[in-house]
């Protein structure tokens, strides 16, 4: 298997192609991803680009500043996999709400609803694993305990395009603004 080319995309190095490689987080690529509202809503590393993504397994970090939630509650039909490394979050999972903290880990098997809202001072930054392939199927209920921290539809989904227009727009590439204060800077 050949060593896969890095290349700067503007925001840090990603993958021209398949096969191994090694990056640091300092030196991959961010995106920014922007609310409703043109604000910052969190920021993650996905690892992988559109000239190379990962057919198997899903990995990124996101970092989630107080109040911001990753995405909107969901659950799919594929396991997931996610490890708070720094600061708090809260997970609402199931119509329940857990407070967690560094090092503790989540498991989802398929199709386990949840979503994570960053809590506490600090930004919190989950390492999240998802299994990919073949008819990959979400579904984005009506939640009102998700609704509460901002990260519910207003009317259920399959659509993640109907489900996240007008909520987050397209992610930019770029560091977040509270970059310095993250365990690796």
């Amino acid at each position: 298997m050949p060593e896969a080319p890095l290349e700067d995309n503007g925001s840090g190095l990603a993958p021209a192609g398949g096969g191994w490689f090694v990056v640091n987080v300092r030196d991959a690529q961010w995106l920014i991803s922007e609310g409703g509202d043109g604000q910052p809503s969190g920021s993650e590393c996905p690892f992988e680009s559109g000239k190379a993504e990962f057919s198997q397994l899903g990995v990124r970090l996101h970092v989630l500043p107080q109040g911001e939630s990753n995405g909107l509650y969901h659950r799919e039909d594929k396991q997931e996999d996610f490890l708070v490394l720094a600061g708090e979050c809260l997970l609402l999972v199931e119509g329940e709400e857990r407070r967690l903290r560094a090092w503790d880990f989540v498991h989802c098997p398929p199709e386990t609803e949840h979503i994570f809202v960053g809590a506490g001072d600090e930004p919190c930054v989950i390492l999240m694993a998802g299994a990919r392939g073949e008819n990959w199927n979400v579904l984005y209920p009506v939640s009102e305990l998700a609704a509460r921290h901002g990260a519910s539809v207003h009317e259920e989904t399959s659509d993640p395009d109907e489900a996240y227009v007008p909520r987050f727009e397209p992610s930019r590439r770029g560091r977040p603004s509270y970059w310095d204060r993250l365990p690796w800077a």
